[in-house]
């Protein structure tokens, strides 16, 4: 009888463990598909709006449309929410320029400014900060991903990025891999460049990349997917969420 007790229960058990691993292999394998890999969709945050200077009638955004973020409301938010004015007005000015790319994405720019908030401190990691122009003072790099705690990423770009000409490392205040880099990034500021280092093309990279695939970020789902392309982790996923909360809280 306690044999059979133990067959039923390790039987039990076994089965359980099988469907476990059955639906999590279903996910893994549809790359895509909503809440891949994610145990469930978080509630997404507020996406709060910045204000821009009037344009004139007929007239667009040019290239570099940081400089059209509302000098007082940039003052303002940055003191209520503790952003550099620097990284802001890029955070700001990278959710209007992704909105206006894709409409139905809906991004915030306090939900930018909470992932430069996780990546980089606002690009004062390490005791840095951004210049005028919106460079990092000092170069941000993370640990090479030599797969030792980390993936296994070999170097893509002969170390012109990350200096590493062995494995590839995240760079800039958003921190992006040399490889994505090369596919998604950006240059918002229109000197003819787009360099992961500089604030304004790191940033409206970042909202692109977030926007990508049609996602809506207005939703708990879309939200949701979004943060987990950039880096696929609950942890992370809970600090983003908290983070662009706080600043839609502080704002109003």
């Amino acid at each position: 009888m306690l044999r059979l007790k133990r067959l039923a229960v390790l039987s039990l058990f076994a089965f359980c463990a099988i469907t476990g691993l059955a639906f999590w292999f279903l996910g893994m394998a549809s790359p895509g598909a909503p809440g891949a890999g994610v145990r469930a969709a978080q509630p997404a945050p507020p996406q709060a709006a910045g204000k821009f200077v009037p344009l004139a009638g007929g007239s667009s955004h040019a290239v570099n449309i940081t400089r059209t973020v509302e000098p007082g409301w940039l003052a303002r938010t940055a003191v209520q929410t503790g952003i550099p004015a620097r990284a802001l007005r890029a955070y700001v000015a990278a959710a209007g320029m992704a909105d206006a790319a894709a409409p139905a994405c809906g991004i915030g720019w306090n939900t930018v400014a909470a992932v430069g908030f996780v990546e980089s401190a606002h690009g004062a990691l390490g005791g840095g900060h951004l210049t005028a122009s919106g460079d990092v003072s000092g170069p941000i790099v993370g640990p090479g991903l030599n797969g030792d705690g980390f993936a296994a990423i070999a170097d893509t770009d002969d170390g012109a990025l990350d200096g590493d000409a062995l494995w590839d490392r995240a760079v800039g205040p958003m921190q992006f891999i040399p490889s994505t880099w090369k596919l998604a990034g950006k240059d918002a500021n229109g000197d003819g460049v787009a360099d992961p280092h500089n604030i304004d093309d790191a940033a409206l990279t970042a909202a692109g990349y977030l926007c990508a695939g049609g996602r809506d970020l207005t939703t708990d789902q879309g939200w949701t997917d979004a943060i987990w392309s950039y880096n696929q982790s609950e942890a992370y996923l809970k600090q983003v969420g908290e983070q662009a909360v706080g600043y839609a809280e502080q704002t109003g």
